[in-house]
């Protein structure tokens, strides 16, 4: 039956000014829709509440990849030309290549050098185009003789916060810590995990004290799920790979509140995957270091979160089309069109979507 879901399934009207275009003061400040799949009931609360509905043994996993100041502005060597360089990731330690890509790219041509910051009247670090990918994509060489410490040490200072391009702001300090959750840890995504950034130390303090267990797996996020989707029929969608990691730690955990029968709930659609990924045939999670393409949509079956907390998803997004899988497709549109008329904030800086029985 999978074959059958269709891309027009997953549209609905966003004016773009629900798009939040900055956080809110203080992270667990935004609002909370409670979506029961159940019956399709709706609750409008504050994020805070999220503690009424959870304790002892229930079990929350997140994503604790950390963001890297993905989004550099460089020159062109010969003629000064601005360019954009947006980081992907990095392909050989030792030869400094990156996965990049570069705006306007008609004009980054192989063999072309880029310059990127200054310090005593020459540039901090040069690169050389080596390659052509696709879609504005370019393999850079950084030319650079210190340590892979001090590489990324420079590299990461020239960068800024890689925001989404629903955010039509330049990026500015504070969203170096903003866009970044609270328990980040291992360097490598180039999108935050949006649910992730909700949680204020406070508020996985109160979780703990009430009996709820936190789980952590890693999956350095990349930028598919902005991407447009351009066929209908969704089963012809490949989703890029992303590399991610399951500790045993969070198999013991996540496999314990299973066998309690208590609440495992999914922060966001990379943690989605990555239990979708993790889980066996025999219902349990397992430790687990590579990479996935899992794509979750409408009429898959969830193995192992019993609940979802996410962001309120673009149209047509691979995310909504996870949430859906989890909140059931009538439901999670009605709440997408209710969200709308009720005037909730949208996107990675946006309120917050809990999806449970």
């Amino acid at each position: 039956m999978r074959h059958k879901a269709k891309l027009s399934h997953f549209d609905y009207k966003l004016p773009e000014e629900l798009i939040a275009q900055y956080p809110t003061t203080f992270r667990d400040q935004s609002r909370m829709m409670v979506l029961h799949r159940t019956d399709g009931s709706i609750e409008h609360k504050n994020f805070v509440d999220i503690l009424d509905y959870f304790g002892e043994k229930d079990t929350f996993v997140f994503n604790d990849t950390k963001v890297f100041p993905a989004r550099l502005y460089g020159l062109k060597e010969k003629n000064q030309a601005k360019i954009e360089v947006f980081l992907l990731r990095e392909l050989n330690e030792s030869l400094r290549l990156w996965d990049v890509l570069v705006d306007p790219a008609r004009k980054i041509r192989i063999g072309n050098k880029l310059e990127f910051g200054e310090e005593g009247g020459a540039p901090v670090l040069v690169a050389e185009v080596i390659d052509n990918t696709i879609s504005r994509g370019r393999i850079l060489r950084f030319l650079y003789d210190g340590s892979h410490e001090d590489f990324l040490k420079d590299l990461y200072s020239l960068g800024e916060a890689p925001l989404p391009q629903e955010i039509k702001r330049p990026a500015e300090p504070s969203d170096l810590e903003r866009y970044q959750s609270v328990f980040a840890k291992h360097i490598g995504a180039v999108c935050a995990p949006a649910a992730s950034l909700h949680f204020s130390d406070i508020i996985l303090h109160k979780l703990r004290l009430q009996g709820c267990n936190l789980a952590f797996l890693t999956l350095h996020h990349n930028l598919s799920s902005y991407q447009e989707i351009e066929v209908e029929a969704i089963s012809k969608y490949k989703v890029e790979n992303e590399e991610m990691y399951i500790p045993l730690e969070c198999c013991d955990i996540v496999n314990q509140a299973r066998d309690d029968n208590a609440q495992i709930v999914a922060v966001g659609a990379t943690v989605m995957r990555a239990l979708e990924t993790g889980v066996s045939t025999d219902g349990y999670l397992k430790e687990f270091s590579g990479w996935t393409n899992e794509f979750i949509y409408p009429p898959y079956h969830i193995h192992l979160p019993t609940a979802m907390l996410t962001n309120f998803n673009a149209p047509k997004s691979i995310n909504l089309m996870c949430a859906a899988t989890m909140g059931g497709e009538k439901n999670v549109m009605n709440a997408m069109n209710v969200a709308v008329k009720e005037k909730y904030r949208f996107g990675c800086y946006g309120d917050a979507l809990l999806i449970m029985d």
